[in-house]
């Protein structure tokens, strides 16, 4: 038997100018000054309003009729195009008036720096100080090249001996590549060209000042890398027959080595990310005040070139084809542009109301700077607040920067779920996890906390939380298990 079946489907599609907001909206400070150049570049009717002197009277031609958005017209009059809508009486868009609102950031928005030298061609100077043959040389600086950032060798030395055969033309062997790679152990920073971590402390040790503890940490690391590793403190005692306070001061010496020598050179051309916060957070007079970077609010306005050809075109008795796909062209900079700068208003309103509902709903915080004082809350509290779509408080939370009296913080880092207390009451997951962090930081190093017993402990705190969610919440937290926290 057959069926018909009628079904409506509601589907709702963005607009490519609602599309083009979001992505605004998600762009951080610097990516938004970048995408504001970019504009700029395509859009020749779009200007800065930085010249305050340059201040447009209105058309007095125009007339007042409302703008209309003509699509594809072959025959568009220039009278239908009201031009004041691009432009206010000084040419400032009214967001940048709220002065309120936005931080003074006219500092130099660059700071010179010299340029350093990089970290494989320090040691390539440092081998210059040693007499070697042309051919150790290119062996030299061919192990310099394939050492990672870290400082680490990772490549098999007969794989080096096969490479530079195929892409050098240098014919060696495997004698010859770790005669050249001793001589790289002895450039600095100690530990470089290590193959792996035991051989990068052994490296530093050797390159230590000799003292009972030091022959020790290298007899220790040599002999006992696994007892180390493990923390079996009490084999390693029972192996050397020395005491509790001998064994601590070995492995302090231990403790002070670096694990990745490369990380630490000052001039290694590592890629930072650099952090501009978007909005900041003062206490004045016991009160919060939310400002919004100021690089965020440009003073936009439509080219007073652009304004010029429209009124040559409506001063113009006969117009010809050209003329008017000229004015066709101009148009379509201008609608552009207008929309462009109302994008950015809406974008930094979003902003800015966004924040200060995250501001407001954790002010306990910002007040006192606690993390046990911030309370649980998720994107739906603070959509629902601001009457917002929740994946629009998503982008602004997940790329975004705030500079607080405690520090910068990424505005996710304020969301959290919901769990409840011995009394029935809502905590946040943050705040259980500060107290977890609180209860390892106190505990007995010599004897480590495991899991089940920090969940007795947040049990009695009035936290009843299960044993896996303990090791969950300590791996977030990027504490290791107890065995590996063990000290003596």
């Amino acid at each position: 038997m057959l069926k018909q079946n009628l079904q409506f489907k509601l589907s709702q599609k963005l607009s490519p100018q609602q599309i083009q907001l979001m992505k605004l909206i998600q762009l951080p400070t610097l990516a938004f000054e970048q995408r504001l150049l970019e504009e700029m570049n395509e859009n020749p009717a779009l200007e800065t309003g930085k010249d305050e002197e340059e201040v447009y009277e209105k058309d007095e031609l125009d007339n007042n009729d409302e703008y209309d958005d003509y699509e594809g017209s072959d025959n568009i009059e220039a009278d239908d195009i009201n031009i004041d809508e691009y432009l206010s009486d000084d040419d400032t868009p009214d967001y940048k008036l709220q002065s309120n609102n936005y931080s003074d950031d006219d500092d130099d928005r660059e700071s010179p720096f010299a340029a350093p030298v990089s970290f494989h061609q320090d040691l390539i100077n440092q081998l210059n100080t040693f007499i070697l043959t042309d051919e150790q040389r290119d062996i030299a600086e061919f192990l310099v090249g394939s050492i990672d950032d870290d400082g680490y060798l990772r490549r098999d030395i007969q794989d080096i001996v096969d490479d530079m055969a195929f892409t050098q033309g240098v014919y060696t062997d495997e004698k010859m590549v770790e005669k050249m790679l001793h001589i790289i152990h002895e450039l600095e920073p100690a530990g470089v060209g290590a193959r792996d971590l035991q051989e990068c402390l052994l490296l530093q040790l050797k390159h230590k000042t000799p003292t009972e503890y030091v022959d020790l940490a290298i007899d220790i690391i040599g002999n006992q890398f696994d007892a180390f590793t493990k923390k079996h403190y009490d084999k390693l005692l029972y192996k050397y027959g020395i005491s509790q306070d001998h064994l601590k001061k070995t492995i302090h010496e231990i403790e002070k080595l670096n694990p990745k020598p490369g990380g630490s050179f000052t001039g290694n051309n590592k890629v930072t990310e650099n952090i501009v916060p978007d909005f900041a957070i003062r206490i004045n007079d016991g009160e919060l005040e939310l400002t919004l970077n100021g690089r965020n609010a440009p003073s936009l306005h439509v080219s007073k070139d652009y304004q010029e050809m429209m009124q040559t075109y409506k001063n113009s008795r006969d117009k010809s084809n050209s003329q008017k796909d000229a004015v066709q062209f101009i148009k379509q900079k201008l609608d552009s542009a207008k929309w462009f700068i109302d994008a950015i208003k809406q974008r930094q309103e979003t902003l800015f109301v966004t924040m200060n509902a995250i501001m407001h709903f954790q002010q306990e915080y910002f007040l006192d700077g606690e993390e046990t004082s911030m309370k649980p809350m998720i994107l739906k509290d603070i959509a629902d607040m601001v009457g917002l779509d929740i994946s629009t408080v998503s982008r602004v939370a997940n790329s975004k920067y705030v500079d607080t009296p405690y520090g910068t913080k990424l505005i996710k880092e304020f969301f959290s779920e919901a769990m409840k207390n011995d009394q029935g009451e809502d905590v946040s997951t943050l705040e259980i996890k500060k107290i977890l962090q609180n209860t390892i930081e106190e505990e007995d190093k010599s004897k480590p906390l495991p899991d089940d017993q920090l969940a007795e402990i947040l049990k009695e705190k009035g936290y009843p939380i299960a044993r896996r969610t303990i090791a969950k919440y300590r791996e977030q937290l990027d504490i290791p298990v107890a065995r590996m926290r063990k000290k003596i």
